[in-house]
């Protein structure tokens, strides 16, 4: 009998993708563990999550590529049943600079990733979500930023304006599909300790800014999974359109 909790989580094999995905599959949910390059990352939260006695599954897809993400969707409907969660957690930062020295291909690297990879996917999930498809509705939660309200000058105004993108398609994407019965909310991590810093190239950004945040500290993984496993859950049936800081007051 297929499981009537399906989820997929896109960039699940590493930091918030790899906590919701692990925390998601101890409240019952069979997830897709999506990875981009790196398998042994995604493999690695799948066997944590069967070792627990879950059922989960890794799944390529590049987001940004239209065909990767029907192919991963064909996948999941396949060996786990029709969705009924998306979490949009895939991403990318760059390093560091102004606007003045920000290329065009960073932009679009930028752009295509975090926000058309996420309306890419969204869509899909809407067209077996959707009681107009046939779907029973569901969950989405977009992975959005404080980058988004904060701006980043000097740092990655692109990734912010990504961002700031994400918010609006979350609330205008809400109000289309609440009749079908599909929720649509956003997390917006601030200063939050995963790989994410590395690959743009500051491993030891958290501690850098920290003295910034309010609660004097970056958030953890786990704390960011926590809620958007909640609203992933029945425990939120009511609660979309809206976006959501984890952020320490930063």
């Amino acid at each position: 009998m297929a499981p009537d909790k399906v989820l997929l989580v896109t960039g699940g094999g590493r930091g918030i993708g790899a906590a919701t995905a692990r925390l998601a599959a101890q409240g019952g949910w069979a997830v897709a563990v999506n990875y981009a390059a790196n398998s042994l990352a995604a493999d690695e939260v799948v066997r944590a999550i069967r070792a627990g006695g879950g059922t989960a599954i890794s799944v390529q897809a590049d987001v940004a590529d239209e065909a990767q993400v029907l192919k991963m969707f064909a996948h999941v409907d396949s060996k786990l049943g029709r969705l009924t969660g998306l979490v949009n957690n895939a991403g990318v930062v760059d390093r560091a600079q102004p606007v003045a020295e920000q290329s065009v291909a960073r932009w679009r690297r930028m752009f295509d990733i975090n926000v058309i990879g996420s309306m890419i996917c969204a869509r899909e999930a809407v067209r077996r979500m959707g009681t107009a498809h046939g779907g029973a509705g569901g969950s989405i939660v977009n992975l959005s930023s404080a980058a988004a309200r904060l701006g980043s000058p000097n740092e990655y105004v692109d990734y912010a304006a990504a961002k700031a993108a994400i918010d609006a398609f979350t609330i205008g994407l809400a109000k289309e599909v609440a009749p079908q019965g599909i929720r649509v909310n956003a997390v917006r991590p601030g200063l939050i300790e995963t790989e994410i810093h590395a690959s743009g190239g500051r491993p030891n950004r958290v501690e850098e800014l920290k003295a910034g945040v309010p609660m004097g500290r970056g958030g953890t993984a786990d704390e960011v999974a926590q809620l958007i496993v909640w609203l992933l859950s029945d425990a939120a049936s009511y609660t979309t359109m809206s976006l959501i800081d984890v952020s320490g007051a930063r």
